[in-house]
């Protein structure tokens, strides 16, 4: 049976079973753009002009569901980041980046959900209102580029539809346009609900890295050397990988660095001298061109850039492993591990989790089981 975030679609129904829909409930929006009223009418009435649209109605149950599941938790972070600006306005910035974090720790903690259906809802969420405001970008080819190889463009499209037909305004003509537009653009570039087709792994790396580098262009690869990434949360088995895969590389470990230097993992100033140990021997590994195993959580982006720039300042190919497990074996697998994060502090983690993009390194692998 496919994957359903619910069986009910009743609002009364919806109330009772999520504290999240609940809290929607009376959460105002700028009536210039939502006189519908607050964030739950709007939500439900995005719902209703989704489930009524015959694309819609034309997809498989899978993506039905995802689709759906996007709907209900679109505006979902509208309830912590709506505010008065200066003028007085009624805005929510920054709503659907909070969003897709709440996303993620929702279908992997309290409804456990296959992992490329969880992240396919998460990213919906994330870029639900792109499609009215890409041509406003610096750089619009780009920046729809990176996003097709993160979300499904079409179902993107369809989000967005939805979402301008689930509210009163008077601008609902202009931005129904605005989303015809952006699928017309997605079409033109070759990447209407697929990813874009980079002519290999290293012009995609190198093409959000450079400026002049054409999509559709095979870069020589110049790499004289090759480091391994690992990304996960504690317990999600990225030693478990490391000895399957790359059982005779040489690695570096941030945790190994800190129980040897008896460093907590709490303390902030111990972790970066763990950090510039770490890179100094990533370092002669870099100058000896051996590859090796980069062994830590990375859990954010920016930790994953300030490695991956090291590496490949040494000429070296990047390949990012994320291992992920279902939350309940992860949680098995910490407990049992010699040195187990608690697991208040993975919750924390889990909030700050930024999964890999394929556009982050030359080869992104999800050693997820599925």
């Amino acid at each position: 049976m496919s994957w359903q975030l619910t069986k009910q679609t009743d609002p009364g129904e919806l109330l009772r079973e999520f504290d999240w829909v609940r809290a929607m409930v009376g959460v105002p929006q700028d009536p210039l753009h939502h006189a519908e009223g607050d964030v739950f009418t709007h939500t439900m009435m995005v719902l209703d002009a989704l489930t009524a649209m015959p694309v819609y109605q034309a997809l498989p149950a899978g993506d039905q569901a995802i689709l759906w599941a996007a709907a209900l938790l679109h505006d979902v972070e509208k309830r912590s980041v709506t505010m008065l600006d200066d003028q007085g306005r009624i805005t929510s910035a920054g709503h659907a980046r909070k969003g897709e974090y709440t996303t993620r720790v929702l279908l992997y903690d309290a409804i456990p959900t296959p992992f490329a259906t969880r992240e396919a809802v998460a990213k919906l969420v994330r870029y639900h209102g792109l499609p009215l405001w890409l041509f406003e970008k610096p750089n619009p080819v780009q920046t729809l580029l990176r996003v097709s190889l993160e979300v499904n463009t079409a179902w993107l499209a369809l989000l967005a539809r939805a979402d301008v037909l689930g509210r009163i305004c008077a601008d609902q003509v202009e931005m129904l346009y605005r989303i015809d537009l952006f699928e017309a653009f997605c079409q033109e570039q070759g990447c209407y609900g697929k990813p874009y087709p980079f002519a290999s792994g290293l012009t995609r790396f190198q093409y959000f890295r450079r400026e002049d580098v054409a999509p559709d262009f095979p870069l020589y690869d110049e790499a004289v050397n090759e480091v391994v990434l690992m990304c996960g949360l504690p317990g999600a088995g990225k030693d478990y990988h490391i000895l399957t895969h790359y059982r005779d590389w040489p690695m570096v470990s941030l945790d190994a660095f800190r129980r040897q230097y008896n460093i907590d993992p709490t303390d902030r100033k111990g972790t970066g001298r763990v950090v510039q140990m770490a890179k100094e021997q990533a370092r002669q590994y870099l100058r000896w061109k051996e590859p090796f195993v980069w062994n830590a959580t990375s859990i954010t982006r920016h930790l994953r850039e300030q490695v991956i720039e090291l590496f490949v300042t040494y000429r070296a190919r990047v390949r990012i492993v994320y291992v992920e497990v279902p939350q309940a074996k992860r949680m098995e697998q910490n407990a049992n591990r010699r040195y187990p994060v608690p697991e208040p502090a993975v919750s924390r983690m889990l909030e700050r989790l930024e999964i890999p993009a394929l556009w982050e390194a030359h080869e992104v692998i999800y050693a997820t089981g599925e």
